[in-house]
């Protein structure tokens, strides 16, 4: 890696947030419209869809009171057809409406990205809300930043891989100049190995207290079960 090279802030990631207000209610203006075609007795998981896709955009347009009963229910429809990359995407909405489950939400999105090889862009993404919500000195942004560095060298594909561990690498480089003020590569040799950044079983182990403090008792799915559906190799 490449220190000096990290010096964007921004994740630069494409987002499901993207776009003006304009855009924004006119997506909320579509959702509504096809809520009522497809009618109360629609599919449960054709109703999760478009339920989600109001909610992302009452979240948008800072109605996250709104936005949360709608996609906490598509959330439920996704746990239970075990489509857990929709699942994720619905506990980031959840997170961004900013009411008292938002953190448990986090918390449960990032596990299940972990669990789950999801679309890579989404599980650094959600990654990234921690580094937003932690304290600089906080130890859980650097754990949060190892593993989308991790994830991204073990899941990204061909076509993805420069541009993702870029990103990932660009997460643990601004945590490391908060954390510790890292100014070097040779700092950050010695702030990586001091942290024990380097090795995933150390750090994944501290992940998981991460989520444990930002989901306290809330969990809203069966952690056992949902190991046990995970097929053997």
């Amino acid at each position: 890696m490449d220190f000096d090279a990290l010096g964007i802030d921004t994740m630069g990631l494409p987002s499901t947030f993207d776009g003006d207000q304009s855009d924004w209610l006119a997506r909320l203006s579509r959702a509504e419209t096809r809520i009522a075609q497809l009618g109360p007795h629609a599919p449960a998981a054709d109703l999760a869809d478009v339920y989600l896709e109001k909610g992302r955009a009452l979240v948008a347009l800072e109605r996250g009171g709104e936005g949360w009963p709608l996609a906490r229910q598509a959330l439920d429809v996704y746990l239970g057809a075990q489509r857990w990359e929709a699942a994720v995407d619905a506990c980031d909405v959840l997170f961004r409406a900013d009411q008292d489950g938002s953190l448990a939400a986090l918390g449960q999105g990032i596990w299940l990205a972990v669990t789950f090889p999801i679309d890579l862009e989404l599980t650094l993404s959600i990654l990234y809300h921690v580094i937003d919500e932690t304290p600089d000195d906080s130890d859980g942004a650097a754990v949060a930043a190892a593993t989308a560095v991790f994830l991204a060298d073990l899941r990204a594909s061909d076509e993805q891989r420069e541009n993702l561990t870029f990103f990932a690498n660009q997460m643990l480089g601004k945590v490391s100049r908060r954390h510790s003020n890292v100014e070097s590569q040779l700092q950050f040799q010695a702030w990586i190995m001091r942290m024990e950044l380097d090795d995933p079983d150390k750090f994944l182990i501290r992940l998981r207290n991460v989520i444990d403090v930002l989901v306290q008792d809330e969990w809203w799915f069966d952690r056992d079960a949902v190991r046990d559906s995970i097929p053997e190799d």
